[in-house]
C-alpha cells in the first residue's frame, strides 16, 4: 500500500486561494536519492510565479517549492553522504519540481548539505535558494575579491540580505539599495553605505563598483551598468533567458554583465554552512506559517515589503 503524506497541491493556476492543504502519496525514493522528512519549507518568489503561470510545471495539480531543512529518513541504493536520522538541508531539482511544500521529499544525496548544527530548521530553511543564488552570483561569477566595490539591490530582501553577507565575507565594501526604514537591518547585515533609492538616484549615490547585484531587474540593469568601473561585472538573477542582450549591453560600456540561474550545488551549501557555524552569516526569518497556510504566506511574500524571508513550518 502507498504511504501517503500532507502537502499543499493546486488544481488550478491562479492566486494564494488556489492552494490547499491535501493528502497525496509519498514521493518514491530512487536510487542514490533520500527521503527526507521536512521540518521547514522556505518560501521564494519563484513560489508565486510557478502557481500563478505553471511554466516549466506543465498543467495543475502540482506542489510548489524547493527550500528543505528536516532529517533524512530513508536512503536510496548508491548512497554515500548521508545516513538515517542526519539533519539536512538544501534545494533540490531545481528548476524542476521538488514539491518541498509538504512533510516529505525526495531528493539526490548530492543535492543536500548537513544542516549547520547551531541553526534551527525554519532559518536553515531560509538559506538554499537565496543563499545559492548569492553564492554563486559573487563568488562563483563575479570571484568577489577583498577591498571590491560591491552594489546589492533590494538588500534586504531573501537574496540581498545574505549576499550583503557573503560579501562582507570575502572583505567587500558593500553598498545596498532599501527603503530608509530598513536602513538600521542594512548596517546589521554589513552594509556599509546604505541607499535610500526612493529619495536618491541609486546611479548618482553608487560610482566606481565592481560588481552588481541585481535582483530587480527592469531598468534596474542599464541604470546598473552605468555604475560599473571599467571592467566591472554585473550579474542579474532575472535575466538568465536574456543574457546575451545583457553581454552585449555591458561590452558596449566597457563592462561585463550576465544572467543567472541557480543551480542545486551541494559544495556552495557546506561554504554556507561554514559561514553560518563560523557566525559570518545569518538568515533573517521576517515570518512563519504552518503548512496549512501557505497562501497566507504567499500572499505576505507577493507584497513585497519583507525583510529577509518567509517560512513554513511543517509538522
Amino acid at each position: 500500500m502507498t504511504e501517503r503524506m500532507l502537502a499543499i497541491r493546486q488544481d488550478a493556476l491562479g492566486g494564494p486561494e488556489v492552494l490547499r492543504l491535501a493528502e497525496v502519496d509519498r514521493p518514491h525514493l530512487r536510487p542514490t536519492e533520500v527521503l527526507v522528512r521536512v521540518h521547514a519549507a522556505g518560501v521564494n518568489p519563484v513560489d508565486w510565479k510557478v502557481r500563478r503561470r505553471g511554466g516549466a510545471f506543465g498543467d495543475p495539480p502540482f506542489t510548489v517549492g524547493w527550500d528543505v531543512s528536516g532529517v533524512v529518513e530513508q536512503i536510496g541504493p548508491g548512497v554515500t553522504r548521508f545516513d538515517v536520522g542526519d539533519e539536512v538541508f538544501g534545494m533540490p531539482r531545481f528548476p524542476m519540481a521538488a514539491g518541498a511544500y509538504a512533510q516529505y521529499v525526495t531528493s539526490p544525496s548530492r543535492q543536500l548539505a548537513r544542516k549547520p548544527a547551531g541553526l534551527d530548521h525554519v532559518h536553515a530553511a531560509a538559506l538554499p535558494l537565496a543563499a545559492l543564488t548569492a553564492w554563486q552570483a559573487l563568488v562563483d561569477t563575479a570571484d568577489v575579491r577583498p577591498g571590491q566595490r560591491v552594489l546589492v539591490h533590494a538588500a534586504a530582501g531573501g537574496v540581498g540580505h545574505l549576499a550583503v553577507q557573503i560579501a562582507k565575507a570575502r572583505g567587500a565594501y558593500v553598498l545596498g539599495t532599501a527603503r530608509e526604514a530598513k536602513h538600521g537591518l542594512l548596517r546589521e547585515l554589513g552594509v556599509d553605505e546604505p541607499i535610500d533609492y526612493t529619495s536618491v538616484d541609486f546611479e548618482q549615490a553608487a560610482r566606481d563598483v565592481d560588481v552588481v547585484l541585481d535582483t530587480i531587474g527592469g531598468d534596474y540593469e542599464d541604470r546598473s551598468l552605468r555604475t560599473l568601473r571599467p571592467g566591472g561585472i554585473l550579474v542579474g538573477i532575472l535575466n538568465a533567458g536574456t543574457a546575451d542582450q545583457t553581454r552585449a549591453k555591458a561590452a558596449a560600456l566597457g563592462v561585463r554583465g550576465t544572467g543567472l540561474l541557480v543551480e542545486p550545488d551541494h559544495t556552495a551549501l557546506e561554504a554556507v554552512a561554514d559561514l553560518v557555524e563560523a557566525g559570518r552569516l545569518h538568515p533573517v526569518v521576517a515570518a512563519t506559517f504552518p503548512l496549512a497556510e501557505a497562501a497566507r504566506a504567499h500572499e505576505l511574500g507577493e507584497a513585497g515589503r519583507t525583510s529577509g524571508k518567509i517560512v513554513l513550518t511543517v509538522d
